[in-house]
């Protein structure tokens, strides 16, 4: 029986991921992002052990986040799920002067990998639409270039790549893999998905539970439980290390190298 937190699991794949957890006997604490999502969590995984609340938006939510989830001990497994949609039409300014997409999806699981106690796994949510992300990573804020949402989703999904193999490879030790779970018809991908939403959160379960060898590689870039090509700059390790380095710019907090 594994431990797992999974952010962002008041709903989508966040929510499901849980369920199927739950049905395998393991034990999950959920994550919303207020107390309202945090009852609706709960009812949806009623034998989650506790929901952590805290705004992923903020730095002061992701540390809350970070904190509370510390309160209840070390975890088997993270799912790094939580994530906002590519149709945000506005650059959506934080109180910290991030866009949303940028804080939630890219700075929010680098705060937490940071901050949190180190899990025996990680698994971050991804895309396929990482592979049309800004490997320059230039302006990550947005504060020069035009908004385009679609783009800064893109982007995000990129980092997400890049800190799943930069953790792998800085963390031989904890098996650390991205997922494009695929499009599927949840509240962010939209009524006219076509990919499996029953198979969409299996690889993540399998990533923070199964003793699979395939299961225990680390710095891949999965769908449906096989590799799959990722952008070639996402195996840079310098690229890895510069996003490591702009997020600990952003949030002040570096990431924490070696032991």
């Amino acid at each position: 029986m594994a431990r797992i937190f999974i952010t962002g699991s008041a709903d989508g794949l966040g929510q499901l991921a849980a369920q199927l957890l739950l049905q395998a006997g393991h034990r999950v604490v959920l994550h919303a992002r207020n107390g309202v999502r945090a009852q609706a969590a709960q009812a949806a995984a009623p034998g989650a052990e506790s929901v952590v609340v805290g705004d992923l938006s903020g730095l002061e939510g992701m540390r809350q986040v970070a904190d509370e989830a510390n309160r209840l001990g070390r975890f088997d497994a993270v799912i790094h799920n939580a994530g906002v949609s590519y149709r945000e039409p506005r650059r959506g300014n934080t109180a910290d002067g991030w866009p949303v997409v940028l804080a939630v999806n890219s700075l929010g699981p680098y705060v937490l990998t940071c901050l949190m106690h180190r899990p025996a796994r990680l698994v971050y949510l991804s895309s396929g639409l990482h592979l049309n992300g800004d490997a320059s990573l230039h302006d990550l804020t947005w504060a020069e270039r035009p908004w385009n949402g679609a783009q800064a989703y893109a982007d995000s999904k990129l980092h997400d790549v890049l800190l799943a193999f930069a953790v792998a490879r800085h963390w031989p030790t904890v098996p650390a893999n991205a997922v494009s779970p695929g499009w599927v018809a949840t509240k962010m991908g939209g009524a006219g998905a076509t990919d499996s939403l029953e198979a969409a959160p299996k690889t993540q379960v399998w990533l923070a539970t199964s003793p699979e060898p395939a299961a225990l590689a680390t710095g891949q870039y999965l769908y449906h439980q096989h590799p799959r090509p990722c952008l070639p700059a996402a195996h840079d390790p310098a690229l890895q290390d510069r996003l490591l380095a702009e997020c600990a710019r952003l949030t002040g907090i570096a990431f924490p190298v070696g032991a």
